[in-house]
């Protein structure tokens, strides 16, 4: 069987592939990796909790806790809650800490394919 599939240069922009490989790309892709993974665990990690207490702790689940608003009610509108919390700290991350050195990749780049 024969590899019918262009080669990367022909793939890719070579000026991409040149700043791929850039001290700036790399660390760019570490800052957002450094965020992401850990908020995503740990939103999977609290939300995992919540299936697994509904599931084997009913009991703690039905606890009331003002009225008719059980521990199950608070826990999953607390998972919303986590939800927006999340959106507005990348936001505030990316703007903070990835949007400067993505316009500057993004600087070097326009200025490097315009030749």
């Amino acid at each position: 069987m024969t590899d019918t599939s262009p080669d990367r240069t022909e793939r890719h922009d070579p000026v991409y592939d040149r700043m791929a490989e850039s001290a700036d790309f790399i660390e760019l892709r570490r800052r957002y990796r450094g965020f992401v993974l850990p908020a995503t665990v740990a939103f999977l990690v609290w939300y995992l909790l919540y299936v697994v207490l509904s599931n084997w702790a009913p009991g703690f689940m039905s606890t009331q806790v003002v009225g008719n608003v059980n521990i199950a009610l608070v826990i999953g509108l607390l998972q919303f809650v986590t939800t927006f919390l999340l959106a507005y700290l990348y936001s505030r991350f990316s703007s903070a800490r990835l949007d400067p050195l993505a316009e500057r990749l993004e600087a070097e780049y326009t200025a490097e394919k315009g030749r």
